[in-house]
């Protein structure tokens, strides 16, 4: 029975297997994209990823019913922590200009099965997205010519009552995502010019609230008598914090198109810093006018800022608001479209997802076979599928990923960085050897045994010493962890503040409600995890980090993504029991997709070597003495030959 149970050698290579980082390419300039988008394209792009139909219809909804006029506040702090994980994107598109966003940055630094699994989720968050803008496009446009298109199509096509699918089938949002996945196809600067124009007429429509808004403004809505600025109080703004945060999602398709941005060093981290700026502005400011206009508690949810102008009299500024509105829901469509053949591309390429999803068209340098397939995906959910049940579901793979993006950050600001190996010159001797500071934008990987021995004798008594080892000053009190190579002690640490942060965060969501614990028993938790959660940030914080480099690195590391870290898993368990099980049952699929293809079509798995392997076969005569045969083995993939029998060592004992 004993000899099916796997060995503990290959359980180890197993799990070194799934936990393999990315190797990247030395130029990672180098692409099979066109690299044609300025700072400009991305900030635009950002911005319409970001600027949807949440405007005109998140802001009224959160004012009503959640905030009160303080949904300004709810805004602010969404903004905040929006940009806690906005900044870990800018370093990580800085550093490595890649496709893929969160995939790419997980895979690099933490690993394998952890990068498939934020990309699988990932892929079905902008499908949905996606699918779900498209019905509502569909549906706004609708209204304006009151129902006509629906009517017409139960009454010509019919309805059905079947869980799952909607009431009836919605042609007019399949065909809109058609229309875009076509203009998607002709390329990335195709794609921008039709973003700069919806942009440009959006931008100019909340111009034109603002103006009338703050024409019409009335202060008194803000008024004892109106309920006062914050109805609901701190409850109510922290509770509209959580809703405003998603309406800053679509800003990763910045670091997504980093593989097409002309300068992705200075202009990924800018397009990130200013359409999040211009967002959150847009955001607070229309909040302000229009819970100004009318009372907050009168506000229409589904149309608040068109209903809004209706109500003061202004009943054609109605139209210009609805033109608005479909504007930004086309912008929306296009970063979803945009992104998501880019992610898929990037998985495809480094051979865990199907390889046919990897072809970049020779003329237009985009990935047309995943632009078509998941476009056509994407108009068949909204053809027949309710989505309003798996919008929530968008929300949980978005934290996931901002959570593994701030993790990875620490890791690798923790790394050792790449150094290249002295090329000879022509003369025979080889050129001095490179300095041991870092060299911009580089990791450096310690791969081979003489490798590890250099660091180990590394000479202790430098002042400067290098990333992931422990600094100077704390090596009197924590000798002890100096034997651990460099990042090691880091690694776990991270870990250990990911355990603290998710118990931390669910005694405060489950502490009172679920759980009924006792107030001491509360307490004591809080402030045992707590004390996790800050030993932890000490730990990593008494080691060296990276120097800094060239491009864009978040300040106050390891606090800015530990402070993101425990935002996103408290926004996470926040979401209800249905949306985790059917994320539980999304990433039941992704493994089998990632241990059925993936991890035996890995490029990591490629390149792994394979070593020889020596047996000794020992035979003991009658006589007493012992002969040891030493036979080399060969790998499968290899014809097996063993050493001729005079090169067989014979020893008699």
């Amino acid at each position: 029975m004993a000899r099916w149970l796997p060995r503990s050698a290959d359980l180890t290579r197993f799990c070194q297997k799934l936990n393999r980082v990315k190797t990247l390419e030395d130029d990672m300039m180098e692409t099979s994209f066109n690299r044609c988008l300025s700072t400009i394209d991305l900030t635009l792009l950002g911005i319409g990823g970001m600027v949807g139909s949440g405007l005109y219809v998140l802001t009224g909804t959160v004012a009503k019913e959640i905030a009160g006029p303080a949904v300004i506040i709810s805004f602010i702090i969404a903004g905040f922590a929006s940009l806690l994980a906005a900044l870990c994107y800018a370093e990580f598109g800085a550093r490595v200009p890649k496709t893929g966003s969160a995939y790419m940055f997980t895979y690099v630094s933490v690993g394998e099965i952890w990068a498939f699994l934020i990309g699988w989720n990932v892929l079905l968050e902008y499908m949905i997205g996606g699918a779900a803008v498209a019905r509502a496009w569909s549906g706004y446009l609708d209204s304006i010519f009151n129902h006509k298109i629906k009517n017409f199509t139960e009454t010509h096509v019919g309805t059905w009552q079947v869980p799952f699918l909607a009431r009836y089938p919605d042609f007019l949002a399949a065909a809109v995502l058609l229309v875009a996945t076509a203009f998607i196809s002709f390329g990335a600067k195709v794609s921008s010019w039709l973003n700069h124009v919806f942009s440009a007429i959006s931008m100019g429509v909340i111009l034109f609230i603002l103006i009338m808004g703050f024409v019409l403004a009335q202060p008194k809505n803000w008024g004892a008598q109106e309920g006062g600025f914050a109805p609901y109080g701190l409850s109510g703004i922290m509770a509209g914090t959580a809703t405003c945060f998603y309406a800053f999602v679509g800003f990763d398709v910045i670091a997504a198109s980093s593989e097409e941005a002309r300068n992705p060093q200075r202009a990924v981290p800018r397009a990130i810093a200013f359409s999040l700026g211009l967002a959150t502005g847009a955001y607070i400011l229309v909040s302000v006018v229009l819970t100004l206009m009318v009372p907050w508690h009168t506000l229409d949810p589904d149309s608040a800022l068109a209903d809004a102008f209706y109500r003061r009299g202004y009943a054609w500024a109605g139209f210009l608001v609805a033109a608005g509105s479909i504007c930004a829901m086309n912008t929306v469509l296009l970063s979803n479209l945009f992104s998501l053949p880019r992610i898929v591309y990037a998985m495809a390429e480094d051979g865990l997802f199907f390889r046919v999803f990897s072809q970049v068209h020779p003329r237009t340098q985009v990935p047309v076979v995943g632009i078509v397939v998941f476009g056509l995906l994407m108009a068949l959910l909204a053809l027949v599928f309710d989505l309003e049940a798996l919008v929530q579901f968008l929300s949980i793979g978005t934290l996931l990923a901002y959570t593994f993006v701030a993790a990875s950050i620490i890791v690798l600001r923790f790394q050792q960085q790449k150094v290249d190996a002295p090329v000879p010159v022509a003369g025979g001797r080889p050129s001095p050897e490179p300095c041991e500071g870092p060299s911009a934008g580089e990791l450096k990987e310690y791969e081979s045994f003489s490798d590890k021995l250099q660091l180990v004798d590394r000479d202790k008594s430098k002042e400067h010493r290098e990333p992931g080892q422990l600094k100077a000053a704390f090596e009197p009190y924590l000798e002890f962890l100096s034997d651990f190579h460099p990042g090691e002690v880091v690694t776990v640490a991270v870990v250990t503040l990911m355990v603290s942060a998710i118990c931390l965060c669910s005694i405060l969501v489950f502490g009172n409600t679920h759980l009924h614990l006792p107030t001491w028993s509360y307490s004591l938790l809080l402030i045992l995890f707590s004390l996790g959660f800050l030993l932890s940030l000490l730990l990593i914080w008494a080691h060296e980090q990276q120097r800094s480099t060239q491009t864009f690195q978040i300040p106050l590391v390891p606090l800015s993504p530990a402070l993101s870290i425990v935002l996103n898993i408290y926004l996470m368990l926040k979401l209800s029991y249905m949306t985790w099980l059917r994320f539980a049952i999304w990433l039941l699929l992704g493994l089998l997709v990632y241990f059925g293809y993936g991890i035996w079509h890995s490029k990591e798995n490629l390149r792994e070597p394979r070593p020889q392997r020596v047996s000794a076969r020992y035979v003991v005569f009658p006589s007493g003495s012992l002969e040891e045969r030493v036979q080399a083995v060969q790998p499968s993939s290899q014809p097996t030959t063993g050493l001729p029998d005079t090169n067989t060592e014979d020893c008699k004992r």
